[in-house]
C-alpha cells in the first residue's frame, strides 16, 4: 500500500495517554504503567502499520513509559525522599498539566465557535441536526486514536485467507474514497464499524480506514460519536464542496 498520509493536525503522545487513561477508567494518580504501555506500544504499531507520519513523536514517550516500566520492577531505594520513591511521579505531574491546558484551550475554542456562529459555521451544523434523535444531544468529534481502536478491532474480527483461495480482489485507497463518497450520497450517515464488516479481508480494510483518515484530512466528511468511545459514525461535510484531489 504505497500511500503515505500527512496529518497537519493530530493527537500528540500526552493526549494518547490521557485517551487510554479515560478508556480504562483509571486515576491518572495512580497509573497501571504495565497496562498502559503495553496499550501504548499497540497503537504505536498500527501507526506504524499505516504508515503515518506522526510515529516518530511519539516514540520518545515510549521510551519513557518502558524507563519508568523498568524503575517499578526495582525495589524502591530506602535513601530515596518520599517525591523520588514513585517513578510515576513526574510523568503524572506532566499529564495533569498538559489536561488543564487542554481544558482550558476547549473552553477558548468553545467560545470561538459561538462567535463564529454570527456569520456561519465551517461544520455542516444543518446536517449534524438532522442526525441527532435529541436537538440537545451533545456530540463527540471523534480522534485519530478513537479511529485506531476501530481499526485494531476490526482486523482481530477479520479470518485469516485460505491456502487455496488464489485469486483476490486488489483494493486502493483511491477506490475506497469513491465508493465512500457515493456511499453518502445516498444514505446520510454510516457506522465506521459497518465498513469494516463489509469489508473481506484485512488489505480492505486498512485502505478504508486511511480512506476515511484522508477525507477527514480534506474535510469532505465528518465523524463523530454520540458519546465517547461509543461507535464512530461518518457524515458528508456539506459546507465544503470543492472537489478532492481525487476527484468523484
Amino acid at each position: 500500500m504505497n500511500y503515505k498520509i500527512h496529518l497537519d493536525k493530530f493527537e500528540g503522545p500526552l493526549d494518547l495517554l490521557l485517551y487510554l487513561i479515560k478508556k480504562n477508567d483509571i486515576d491518572v494518580c495512580d497509573i497501571p504503567i504495565a497496562v498502559i504501555t503495553d496499550q501504548y506500544m499497540e497503537y504505536i504499531e498500527m501507526m506504524k502499520m499505516l504508515d503515518l507520519d506522526v510515529v516518530g513523536d511519539f516514540l520518545v514517550m515510549a521510551a519513557t513509559l518502558m524507563q519508568i516500566k523498568s524503575r517499578m520492577l526495582l525495589p524502591p531505594d530506602p535513601l530515596a525522599t518520599p517525591e523520588a520513591i514513585d517513578p510515576r511521579q513526574e510523568l503524572v505531574d506532566r499529564l495533569k498539566e498538559y489536561e488543564q491546558f487542554k481544558l482550558i484551550a476547549e473552553g477558548l475554542k468553545s467560545k470561538e465557535l459561538l462567535r463564529q456562529s454570527l456569520f456561519g459555521r465551517l461544520i455542516d451544523e444543518q446536517k449534524l441536526n438532522e442526525i441527532k434523535e435529541d436537538a440537545q444531544e451533545v456530540l463527540f468529534e471523534a480522534t485519530l486514536f478513537d479511529l485506531i481502536n476501530a481499526l485494531s478491532e476490526a482486523l482481530k474480527n477479520i479470518p485469516e485467507k485460505k491456502d487455496y483461495e488464489i485469486s483476490q480482489e486488489e483494493y486502493t485507497i483511491e477506490g475506497k474514497i469513491h465508493t465512500l463518497l457515493h456511499l453518502l450520497i445516498e444514505t446520510p450517515r454510516i457506522l465506521l464499524m459497518d465498513l469494516f464488516r463489509n469489508a473481506t479481508c484485512k488489505t480492505e480494510v486498512v485502505c478504508t480506514f486511511v480512506a476515511v483518515l484522508e477525507l477527514t484530512r480534506l474535510k469532505e466528511i465528518i465523524i463523530y460519536q454520540h458519546r465517547q468511545f461509543e461507535d464512530i459514525e461518518i457524515i458528508r461535510n456539506t459546507v465544503n464542496e470543492t472537489p478532492s484531489a481525487c476527484g468523484d
